[in-house]
Parts: structure tokens; sequence; C-alpha cells
């Protein structure tokens, strides 16, 4: 606790500063990115998004015809039952226990593909948008460069600071000119 009143008064006290363009008291040159407007806007992510979304579809429109087939069959059994006997419905029984457990199976499975294919791919492309901002903050000159991520350690900052849009409108070109080239 005592840690985190310590960050925020620090925070609060490099903010508080007199600065000109970017330009502490003490020379040094922060910035700011908003990351959820960067999350939200990078074309890289949202054509993340889109793939994910298509394949989610894919998988579910498979899961969605073994369900189907699955109720089907198993209404034609209790359609069936009265007339074959206990043993047959035992069997039969056990048979759609087997057939539920193995959908479910599949369904955690899906997700869990899903979840590993593209959490690789977000966390490649946060790692290229964490290396964009730092190569900018050293082609620009800039002492340090803060995230409004998670936990934000930025209560206020002047409009001035805030180099999202610069570093947004660089990544998107970069990654349509890469879009171009394949």
């Amino acid at each position: 606790m005592k840690k985190i009143v310590l960050i925020a008064a620090f925070a609060l006290a490099m903010f508080s500063c007199n600065k000109e363009e970017g330009k502490a008291a003490t020379g040094l040159k922060t910035a700011y990115v908003d990351a959820e407007k960067l999350s939200k806007d990078y074309e890289e992510f949202k054509d993340l998004i889109s793939q994910r979304s298509v394949k989610e579809a894919e998988m579910r429109r498979e899961l969605d015809g073994l369900v189907q087939k699955y109720k089907l069959d198993r209404a034609e059994a209790e359609n069936l039952a009265p007339s074959k006997g206990q043993q047959w419905v035992q069997i039969k029984a056990e048979e759609f226990m087997k057939r539920e457990k193995e959908i479910g199976m599949m369904q955690e499975s899906m997700a869990r593909q899903l979840q590993d294919e593209y959490g690789t791919k977000n966390d490649s492309v946060s790692s290229k948008i964490k290396k964009h901002i730092a190569s900018y903050g050293k082609k620009n000159n800039y002492d340090y460069i803060y995230s409004t991520a998670d936990i934000s350690s930025i209560i206020y900052a002047k409009e001035g600071y805030d180099i999202t849009d610069k570093v947004l409108k660089e990544l998107n070109d970069s990654y349509k000119s890469t879009k171009k080239d394949e």
C-alpha cells in the first residue's frame, strides 16, 4: 500500500512540474500513449479480431451441426424407447451421455485452440507495438513514454503530452505497407 502511495505521489509530482512541450523542469521529455485507443484503432488488432471471429464462427457451425444431430438422434431414440425395452434404453442413455461428454470436450478443445492461437498472435502484436513505441521514443528524443494501460500511473496530463495518434498513425502505415508486400 505504501509503495502505491509513493508511486502515485511521484507521478503527481512529475506531472505537476512546469512543463513546456513535453520538457519537464529537469529537462526530461515525456509523453504518454493511450493503450486502449491503440488496441481499439490499430488495424492489425482489428484484422486479428476479425480473423478470430471468422474462425470462431466456423468452429461454432461445426459444433452446432454435431449438437443438432445429437438432438435429432435423442428425439428419435425417445420415440422408439417404449417399443424397444429397458435394456435398449439403458444402452442408448449411455451412448448419449458419452456423446454429450465428447461434444463438451470438443467445445473446450476449440476454445483452447482459439485461445492458444490468438493469444500468441495478440502477444506478438502487443510486442510489436511496444517495440514501435520504444523506437518512436528514441527517434523523437523522449526520456520517458508512459502508458495508460491497466492500472494507469497517469492520472492527469496536458493534452500535448498524448502522442497516441502519432504512434497509431505510424503503426497503421507500417502495417498497411507490410500487407501490400504480402
